[in-house]
């Protein structure tokens, strides 16, 4: 597969950006990923101003909106529609009135203090998910996101010619409500870019079926590992009425559970295209005799 060139960076802190006669005022939130936009009302984008913000997603992963306390839910599934089509959760709660924004709430089991991809459990995990915080406590609750794009890059290249063709199992278990499971590769192309990116994340990646169950544990410990490290990351401190958006294809995220107040988030997720690779899929680990496979991560199927 030929890669696509990746947008050029922004070397400057502040940068402007022309749309359709509006400026964007951007500013640089980490080295590694995320940029703060000022200068655009996410209530009434233009289809200029839209291509812009998908620019700078693809480019910095993860945006900032600020200052976004008239945005309207259907604003919001309107935005997330100019990406795709947006998804109604298959158990989270949901907005009245509106379907596909899904709320978080900390009061009701919304914290979700791991790192993760959002929804890669299902086969067709989420392009992009865009988040408006409408409540948020006085202190705590930052989100970090990773940039999975330099977690591959810094790997070795011994390491990284091992994990090509290895797939993982991502499942979402909550008996007797809900199981899902989908097979993705360890290492993905973004289909827009063309870059190769880690594809594993600690709350739902179960094992890799190529490996043997410990070769599999101390892989996916290791990737794990070195996928959250700082220097990865970008760490947000919310206001209320901040609009998150990021690519889910090359990032996962974690909120800091540091605080007990009353915390609420509005989402909404476009469920994008298959993950794939650029090398074939290696066959699966084959068991001796009657020896078992039980992957020890909590979230795996007894038995796959």
């Amino acid at each position: 597969m030929t890669q696509s060139a990746s947008p050029p960076p922004i070397t400057a802190t502040t940068a402007t950006a022309s749309a359709s006669g509006d400026e964007f005022d951007i500013r640089l939130v980490s080295g590694a990923l995320g940029a703060e936009v000022r200068g655009v009302d996410l209530n009434t984008v233009t289809d200029a101003q839209f291509h812009r913000i998908h620019e700078l997603m693809l480019e910095h992963l993860v945006l900032f909106f600020p200052g976004q306390e008239s945005l309207t839910p259907e604003a919001h599934v309107a935005l997330g529609r100019r990406f795709g089509d947006v998804e109604v959760h298959p158990f989270l709660p949901k907005l009245e009135e509106h379907p596909e924004i899904t709320l978080i709430e900390s009061d009701k089991g919304g914290k979700a203090d791991e790192w993760h991809i959002d929804v890669s459990f299902s086969p067709n995990p989420p392009i992009a998910s865009i988040l408006h915080l409408v409540h948020c406590p006085p202190s705590g609750g930052d989100t970090m996101w990773s940039n999975q794009y330099l977690a591959y890059d810094t790997l070795s290249a011994t390491f990284k010619e091992m994990l090509k063709g290895l797939t993982a199992v991502h499942v979402l278990k909550i008996p007797p409500v809900v199981e899902m499971s989908a097979e993705h590769p360890v290492v993905r192309v973004h289909p827009v870019t063309g870059r190769r990116s880690l594809y594993v994340t600690r709350m739902w990646t179960s094992h890799i079926p190529q490996l043997t169950r410990q070769e599999s544990d101390a892989v996916l410990q290791h990737l794990f590992e070195h996928s959250e490290q700082p220097r990865f990351t970008c760490r947000h401190r919310w206001d209320a009425h901040t609009v998150a958006l990021w690519d889910n294809r090359a990032t996962q995220h974690v909120a800091i559970n540091d605080y007990q107040e009353y915390r609420r988030g509005q989402r909404v997720t476009v469920p994008g295209d298959l993950p794939t690779s650029d090398t074939p899929r290696k066959p699966d680990y084959e068991r001796s005799g009657d020896e078992r496979y039980y992957p020890r991560r909590i979230n795996a199927r007894v038995g796959y």
